[in-house]
């Protein structure tokens, strides 16, 4: 390995490279001129859109025609020689979006469309928050080296939405694990 390549931590055809594409005029390099140089290159690049109207177009097809979105990106992955691709996620976020225009995209899905919202409903609904709970960090410097038996840390492990949980206590000292299943 180089003296170079172990000063800066990378590879000195990185650093060739870099000096290459940043110099100024006079032949010096420039740090803040060079992350300007790299964020306008970043901004201007060529990208394969797609947001372009004919694949939305041919994305709005298929669903009516009842594709689901992991369907129409594997397709477009597989079939696809232009190189545009989209992600499910993205293609959710356009049914939710024709949803909100007043769309009906939404009436072609097999799950209905809002339900991945539903964790961000219950913490804004304030379920699941502990009325007066004690963190963590707030607890006795004695707890964290574990010198006495008696102090018990708990938690719930809680399997679907409201499906069923289960509560373990484990005393720190000596790691003894109590549990129990929580009916619903």
């Amino acid at each position: 390995m180089r003296e170079i390549d172990k000063i800066v931590g990378c590879h000195n055809s990185s650093v060739s490279r870099e000096l290459r594409r940043n110099l100024a005029p006079d032949e010096h390099y420039r740090p803040e001129e060079a992350q300007a140089l790299s964020e306008t290159r970043r901004r201007s690049a060529l990208k394969a859109n797609k947001r372009n109207a004919g694949v939305i177009i041919w994305i709005k097809e298929r669903i009516r025609h009842t594709w689901s979105p992991q369907q129409i990106t594997g397709f477009m992955r597989r079939f696809c020689k232009a190189g545009i691709q989209t992600s499910h996620q993205w293609i959710y976020d356009l049914i939710y979006r024709d949803k909100v225009n007043g769309g009906d995209l939404w009436t072609y899905c097999r799950l209905p469309v809002g339900r991945r919202n539903r964790r961000q409903l219950a913490k804004s609904a304030g379920l699941g928050k502990i009325p007066n709970r004690v963190g963590i960090a707030a607890r006795d410097e004695a707890v964290d080296h574990r010198l006495t038996i008696g102090h018990w840390e708990g938690d719930t492990v809680l399997k679907g939405h409201k499906d069923s949980a289960l509560v373990t206590l484990v005393e720190r000292r000596s790691g003894y694990l109590k549990m129990a299943i929580l009916e619903p």
